[in-house]
């Protein structure tokens, strides 16, 4: 008998060794309730990891139902593996964005790449193939020799594990700030296709059904990874490296090939990723589902390695792994599919009629517990919410108005700040056409793929400015909202719905809970008023490293549909002689903005302001503009101001501009003013689009002379050569990667 199995209740009572696995006395005294006897071992982990944060969203559970989630577009909103919408055509896109965030600090390129693997399982459990990846990445400034490490190896890990399995890594985000030196952020988003026939859902249903295993055999890695994510970072953090999974890129695609194919097999009725929390999480959600029950022998679970107890075998979280329920006498037909890409299916149970998840090993019940205190009834927590001093300070400060002796420096500066620069170093990495359906590659304001056998495509982008969420969580979480979805407009797509990752600190701290508040309410007026629901989602809380949290990061992966790929644009100009027009106000805003970075060193002040409504009839009349023709190319204005905007709209075709301003210099140059696009108009299209864009600002054109020329008020202000910026804008994350300094 092994060594878990020979501790018994009474210990893990006395010796308190609930607290070890993450449990509060009082929940431990909750459980006890539960069962009516004190929990063995093996049910003490049980527990642990289902009630975790990361599995139950115990402290987040009262905000998340602020989200609008239904719209006549949604087929499944949050509560399986991955949203649905509905694109017409009898087809739907699935997708879904988690993090990977506290396994990458640790070992950043087994970290970020099972965050892949995971994401991918998310989205073909429920039947779809996966079609696209992005990402969404936080680091701290590339000015040490850690940060650098983590930055190299994490992209090394998405790439090394996106490109072997066979998905493009088509978009995605990353930003550079102190807050994130400890503790970076790996989101991880995969997008799929499906035909809406084919939709499956995570289910155990049927008394006497078989319960499979298909996949990798199980082993002692990741074991815990989902409590270790429910708590913050500190110097001892990296003796949780045991916890960090190992994946298999080509497993994974076999696991996809064959999971696609069981899909069309009908003795198939529910299957579920193995994922945080691994077959407790998997078969306990499942039955919880449905109003049954599992019954598992643990002795025929396949494993990997010797000696294996049941604790061990039901908290690995060991990768490329999926539970299915098949109809009994069947299952000859699932082992034959998966005999085809050389992989094992197992069954280690049956569905049964109590609402129970017990474990058979050795001819022993070695545990027995409700299926639904498991998945549904964790406590739920109401933190106390206190605004934090600082906020207090920045809203009663006089409004930051700085001012920029020298336009042109300024610029070449901004350009250079790991968070404008190019990402060329990152994506490049990544092989962004497998498939062949990627129409615009990474580097523009949102990702597009087309649609095989229609004429669709859909746009994708991730998005989240979390300094202005720090200095205004409300005003924050709107923008985050708008700017993806002005990402998508600017790619021709209309915005249909979105999924989030929930970055925060640790709800234990009113200040952090205040912060979530917030930024939740701020999401959620913003997904109202552009009808974008969120359909799936992650939370992921005690961000943070060494008592110090991370700035809030709800990081929106959004997606949208162009119902014509003759509607895709890009943010490049795209001919000499364009009119360039700006949509929307510029005022003196730079709280929070990469202007008050450069200048001061630090962020303060309130951020831009932002109007829902103005918000919502900008994007309405630009996408009718690029639905009509009229449209050669669209950029949303967004760090460093239209300035940097306007050098970035350059790059592409090496074009130049003249253009002519009117106002204070500072302001027009790099205000962060909300709600503003750069749009380029071919001249016989002027008349056209003034019509259907109500207030565009006629205020350039564009030249073949390769130089940025900007007047400001009659006087020469800017004579940047295209060459000179772009150079020093791709040039800088490999310059700062190989400084010394």
């Amino acid at each position: 008998m092994y060594s878990t199995l020979d501790i018994s209740p009474e210990k893990i009572d006395h010796d308190q060794l609930y607290k070890e696995m993450g449990l509060t006395d009082e929940e431990f005294a909750s459980i006890k309730t539960i069962l009516g006897r004190s929990p063995n071992y093996t049910e003490t982990g049980l527990f642990s990891v289902m009630w975790s944060e990361h599995c139950s969203y115990k402290n987040s559970k009262p905000l998340l139902k602020k989200f609008p989630t239904t719209a006549p577009h949604v087929l499944q909103g949050p509560g399986e593996g991955a949203g649905i919408i509905d694109i017409g055509d009898d087809k739907a896109i699935v997708f879904k964005i988690e993090s990977h965030n506290h396994p990458s600090a640790i070992e950043p390129y087994q970290g970020a790449a099972t965050g892949v693997g995971g994401i991918l399982r998310d989205v073909f459990s429920m039947g779809a193939r996966p079609i696209a990846l992005l990402n969404s990445l936080r680091f701290g400034e590339l000015t040490s020799e850690r940060v650098k490490y983590l930055f190299r190896e994490v992209v090394h890990g998405i790439s090394g594990y996106g490109n072997c399995v066979g998905v493009p890594t088509v978009g995605g985000e990353v930003q550079f700030d102190d807050c994130y030196e400890g503790n970076p952020l790996v989101n991880a988003m995969c997008v799929g296709l499906i035909d809406q026939k084919d939709i499956q859902k995570g289910i155990a249903t049927g008394i006497g059904n078989s319960v499979m295993y298909v996949g990798a055999p199980t082993g002692r890695d990741g074991i815990h990874g989902a409590t270790f994510a429910s708590e913050e970072l500190s110097d001892e953090s990296a003796s949780k490296r045991p916890s960090v999974q190992v994946g298999d890129p080509f497993m994974e695609k076999l696991l996809i090939e064959a999971c696609l194919e069981i899909t069309q097999c009908d003795a198939l009725v529910g299957m579920q990723d193995m994922g945080a929390a691994g077959l407790t999480s998997s078969a306990s959600e499942m039955a919880s589902k449905s109003g049954t029950g599992i019954e598992m022998i643990m002795d025929d679970v396949p494993q990997r390695e010797r000696n294996m107890t049941p604790y061990e075998l039901m908290l690995s979280e060991s990768q490329e792994r999926m539970l299915l329920i098949v109809e009994k006498g069947r299952e000859s037909e699932i082992e034959a599919i998966v005999e085809k890409y050389d992989l094992r299916a197992s069954t280690i149970g049956q569905v049964i009629d109590d609402q129970v998840l017990r474990l058979r090993f050795q001819d022993e019940t070695v545990a027995e517990v409700p299926v639904d205190a498991l998945a549904e009834e964790a406590p739920v927590y109401y933190q106390d919410s206190r605004q934090p001093d600082y906020y207090t300070a920045f809203q009663q400060q006089a409004p930051y108005h700085p001012h920029v002796e020298d336009a042109e420096e300024m610029i070449m500066t901004l350009l250079q700040q790991s968070t404008i620069a190019s990402k060329e170093w990152v994506y490049d990495q990544y092989d962004t056409m497998v498939g062949t359906n990627t129409v615009v590659t990474p580097g523009s304001d949102a990702a597009v793929l087309r649609i095989r056998e229609t004429n669709k495509a859909i746009a994708m982008t991730t998005d989240c400015n979390s300094r202005y969420i720090y200095l205004d969580p409300s005003v924050g979480g709107k923008i985050a909202v708008a700017e993806a979805a002005r990402n998508i407009v600017c790619s021709g797509g209309k915005p249909l719905a979105l999924t989030d990752c929930l970055n925060f600190g640790s709800p234990d701290i009113p200040e952090n809970y205040w912060q979530m508040e917030k930024t939740v309410e701020g999401m959620s007026e913003a997904c109202s008023s552009l009808t974008t629901p969120v359909i799936s989602g992650n939370v992921s809380l005690y961000n943070g490293s060494n008592n110090q949290s991370i700035f809030p990061t709800p990081v929106v992966g959004m997606v949208g549909l162009i119902d014509d790929v003759q509607h895709i644009t890009r943010q490049g100009f795209r001919q000499e002689g364009d009119a360039i027009y700006v949509l929307g106000d510029t005022a003196p805003e730079f709280g929070g903005s990469e202007l008050q970075k450069v200048l001061e060193g630090t962020y303060f002040g309130t951020p831009p302001s932002l109007d829902m409504e103005v918000e919502q009839v900008r994007q309405t009349q630009l996408l009718e503009a690029i639905q009509s023709g009229y449209v050669s190319s669209a950029h949303d204005i967004a760090e460093g101001g239209l300035a940097v905007a306007l050098a970035e709209c350059l790059f592409d075709a090496e074009v130049g501009c003249d253009v002519r301003l009117e106002g204070e210099a500072t302001t027009e140059l790099f205000s962060e003013s909300q709600s503003r696009f750069i749009v380029s108009v071919s001249p016989e299209n002027k008349e056209h689009f003034e019509k259907v864009v109500s207030g565009a600002r006629h205020i350039g054109v564009v030249t073949a002379t390769e130089t940025m020329s900007i007047q400001i008020n009659k006087e020469q202000a800017i004579s940047l050569a295209t060459k000179d910026m772009k150079e020093a804008w791709r040039e800088a994350i490999p310059c700062q990667l190989k400084s010394k300094d």
